[in-house]
């Protein structure tokens, strides 16, 4: 028998007249309010359990949802950090060219050239061809300023740097001494090596055209070249450089001098 069903036949006979007073009528009666309280416990048990179950999985979601939200943080936080620190990569790079090279040329500075003149003296063996210094001045520098402007005097100085860097070897380094004053570093070079290179230089620069500059002015540098002497510093093969560069411009500009 179904269970509503038999939840209807004993409705039924406790509602009939003619079992009233019947000894199994009461008990009957009692049985059937206590299952029915049952019932009731039941169902209160059961949707006390469905709330916890809804409460549960609703907290199991909110916390999915939360870790979910902190991973995206996480994630965001790293691309900044990843962003900054490329940043911070990109502007200490800039700092320390800013440091070591010209703004306007873009070539070594004076503080670049230093460093490779101190490491170079400190490396010279008497088994290697020492190195030389080619100390080059352009010539008649003020009067191109004086005559056409500091935008077409810049603009030689830009234009006879490619020309310098160009010329050059690999294993050569050339910088801005200052002003209009390049000096280049010719390692393992003989006053004779650097004599040949700087012929080169002169000629290419006599030939250079720039728009800046009318062609009737003739673009032209005087280079002062010494081979450096084992026994001395870098700074004296730098004096003795430049005055050889003194008698180039003395003996008539667009020409080199080698000191003894």
């Amino acid at each position: 028998m179904r269970k509503d069903q038999l939840e209807q036949n004993i409705a039924t006979l406790l509602a009939d007249p003619q079992y009233e007073g019947h000894a199994l009528r009461d008990a009957l009666a009692a049985l059937d309010e206590r299952y029915r309280e049952h019932i009731i416990q039941i169902e209160k048990l059961t949707s006390i359990a469905d709330g916890f179950q809804t409460v549960a999985r609703q907290k199991d979601q909110s916390v999915a949802e939360r870790y979910r939200k902190q991973i995206r943080q996480m994630q965001k936080i790293a691309r900044i950090a990843d962003h900054y620190q490329g940043m911070l990569r990109s502007s200490n790079e800039l700092l320390k060219a800013a440091s070591t090279h010209d703004h306007l040329t873009g070539l070594p500075n004076r503080r670049l050239m230093i460093e490779r003149l101190t490491s170079e003296e400190s490396s010279v063996d008497r088994r290697r061809p020492p190195f030389s210094i080619a100390l080059i001045d352009i010539d008649h520098f003020k009067t191109i300023n004086d005559d056409y402007g500091h935008d077409a005097g810049d603009t030689l100085l830009i234009v006879i740097s490619a020309a310098l860097t160009e010329s050059l070897r690999d294993s050569d380094l050339c910088a801005r001494w200052g002003g209009e004053e390049f000096l280049i570093l010719l390692p393992e070079t003989t006053g004779e090596g650097a004599h040949n290179i700087a012929d080169r230089i002169r000629l290419q620069i006599e030939a250079l055209r720039t728009p800046a500059i009318p062609a009737e002015a003739h673009t032209s540098v005087s280079i002062g070249l010494a081979e450096h002497r084992p026994t001395t510093s870098y700074t004296e093969t730098i004096k003795r450089a430049d005055r050889a560069l003194y008698e180039a411009k003395r003996g008539g500009r667009n020409r080199i001098a080698l000191a003894e």
